[in-house]
């Protein structure tokens, strides 16, 4: 069914108390890295990743609490989503968006991988000919 206004707003809210309580995760464990990586310690590729997502999303948040803090500004906040689709942190995102990113990167990957083949094949053919 239909959701009510009232309801619609607690959704709101609840979504958005969830995205801060995540980047709040997010930056405690960052934290954590970054001492580690200051005392010597080397992080694995999954670490060093979280680590660039997180502190990207905290230099997204800048833009983010202008719209949140300025009166009357969240109303706009939909219209510079459009425009600038990347500006909410990561964990922001609904579920719908990250499947559509996940969608978006996996074409790009099938994509390159059907090149690198064709390239391949194609090298191939080059190298039996010369050596035929």
């Amino acid at each position: 069914g239909k959701k009510s206004l009232r309801q619609k707003i607690v959704d709101e809210l609840k979504h958005y108390y969830n995205g801060f309580h995540l980047l709040w995760i997010d930056t405690k464990v960052a934290a954590r890295m970054v001492w580690r990586l200051l005392h010597g310690q080397v992080l694995t590729r999954r670490e060093r990743r979280r680590l660039l997502r997180t502190c990207a999303d905290l230099f997204r948040l800048v833009p983010f609490l202008v719209f949140i803090i300025v009166p009357f500004m969240e109303f706009l906040l939909p219209v510079f989503l459009k425009l600038f689709p990347e500006m909410l942190p990561s964990t922001f995102e609904t579920e719908s968006k990250k499947e559509e990113k996940q969608k978006k990167k996996l074409n790009a990957k099938l994509e390159l991988a059907k090149f690198l083949q064709e390239t391949i094949a194609e090298m191939a053919k080059r190298n039996k000919a010369d050596t035929g």
